[in-house]
């Protein structure tokens, strides 16, 4: 499964610029710089602590940086909050799920329209002219992205009966309900059985090649990585160690010793002479 797409084509979705983070003596992001393409899978990756979700948190507003720029869309966003992000064409799903238990899937992928949701008092009183319209309309997308993600089958269940993989679907479902020009995925395969990871790397080429959006995957599965991403950022105790060509970077030795230690890497150097 390989992705069908020229990366470096599109207009410039993200631009970060010597991102530093740190949350009290632990230097967290270290001069960090990467930029997304318009129309590309992008891969951030690296072992449990590189920095990978704090790099996307400080993208994505929940982080302020130290120091550096980030610029979203040609804007900078350094210091602009979260929903306002959000408002901007950005959304994401996180490393742990967030679904709302206790309400359906159909509901919990409705709530990935809120951004599109203008309440206010006078639509309110005059609910059958203006509010009503609104909430069919969105209603209509949920609809599309439930066919899209082939959930017809549990539409109406609630959420926590469902098993993870699914779960998983639903959380990438409320994220396209958006309809998100830039769509950040947390390690959305974690958890899954082989199965399950082919379903969603689909869907993932699918959301960019169909819907139109630019995606940031942080992932632990390789096979995942160098099958779908456009190009790769390899982190390692905040740093880039590695970028490109998702093969060759993740085949880098300073890669290699990172994930596997040094004793291991060597002998894994021995094994691949």
């Amino acid at each position: 499964m390989n992705a069908p797409h020229q990366a470096g084509a599109g207009a410039r979705i993200v631009t970060c610029e010597n991102i530093e983070r740190s949350f009290g003596g632990l230097r967290a992001l270290k001069g960090v710089g990467l930029h997304v393409d318009e129309g590309e899978i992008f891969g951030l990756v690296g072992p449990n602590g590189s920095g990978k979700t704090t790099m996307v948190n400080v993208m994505t507003g929940f982080y302020p940086p130290d120091a550096g720029t980030v610029t979203l869309f040609g804007q900078d966003v350094t210091a602009v909050k979260p929903h306002r992000i959000a408002e901007m064409g950005v959304a994401r799903t996180f490393q742990n799920l967030a679904l709302f238990r206790g309400m359906s899937v159909l509901d919990n992928i409705l709530l990935g329209r809120h951004t599109h949701m203008r309440p206010s008092a006078l639509g309110s009183l005059f609910y059958w002219l203006w509010a009503q319209k609104e909430e069919l309309a969105n209603r209509r997308v949920v609809e599309e992205i439930i066919e899209f993600m082939q959930l017809e089958d549990i539409r109406d269940e609630p959420v926590e009966v469902i098993p993870i993989g699914l779960q998983k679907r639903v959380e990438l479902a409320r994220a396209l309900a958006a309809e998100p020009r830039f769509l950040i995925l947390d390690e959305p395969m974690a958890g899954m059985n082989q199965e399950e990871k082919e379903y969603i790397a689909r869907f993932i080429l699918d959301a960019r090649d169909e819907r139109g959006a630019t995606i940031l995957i942080i992932e632990h599965h390789m096979d995942v990585v160098t099958a779908i991403c456009d190009r790769v950022i390899v982190l390692s105790y905040g740093e880039i160690i590695a970028e490109g060509e998702p093969r060759e970077a993740i085949a880098d030795p300073k890669v290699v010793k990172a994930y596997l230690g040094e004793r291991a890497a060597k002998r894994h150097a021995g094994v691949a002479a």
